[in-house]
């Protein structure tokens, strides 16, 4: 994918509890836990970005997670995304999920990895470029802009 990386720290952070309905039969989180706290970052970012149009119209074309440590019921964690790379109608977004200190963990990295989405606009059957307006939020310089 072809892309530019974005020049500002764009990125947005939720904590949250690993509640009972997150773990699976052995008491640690379900694989599916960390994509929900990812995408809970995710809304987070764009609300601060005052990006409300994103969602409708990003779709997931590719999730790539690395487990790396379990999280435990009860446990406090955070997840952090960043906007990584913005190609003309792809997005990818960095992610990092962290466990904080608990009775079965010391804490530390738990997962991390890449979620890229399309621009794939109402009434569109295939992914388009992005809107200026987003470009200009992710940090990215736009095309043909005065000055550039």
């Amino acid at each position: 994918m072809e892309g530019t990386e974005a020049q500002s720290e764009t990125h947005a952070s939720i904590d949250r509890t690993v509640e009972w309905v997150d773990t699976d039969a052995s008491g640690h989180q379900h694989n599916s836990a960390i994509m929900r706290w990812v995408e809970a970052a995710e809304a987070e970012l764009f609300r601060n970005l005052a990006l409300p149009e994103y969602f409708p119209s990003a779709p997931r074309v590719q999730q790539v997670v690395n487990y790396t440590a379990k999280l435990w019921f009860g446990q406090r964690v955070t997840a952090t995304v960043k906007i990584q790379k913005l190609g003309r109608t792809s997005m990818t977004l960095a992610f990092e999920v962290y466990g904080h200190a608990h009775p079965n963990s010391p804490g530390g990295l738990a997962a991390h990895g890449t979620s890229t989405t399309a621009h794939v606009p109402a009434g569109s059957a295939s992914a388009q470029p992005w809107p200026e307006r987003i470009r200009q939020a992710a940090g990215v310089a736009v095309p043909n802009s005065p000055g550039l």
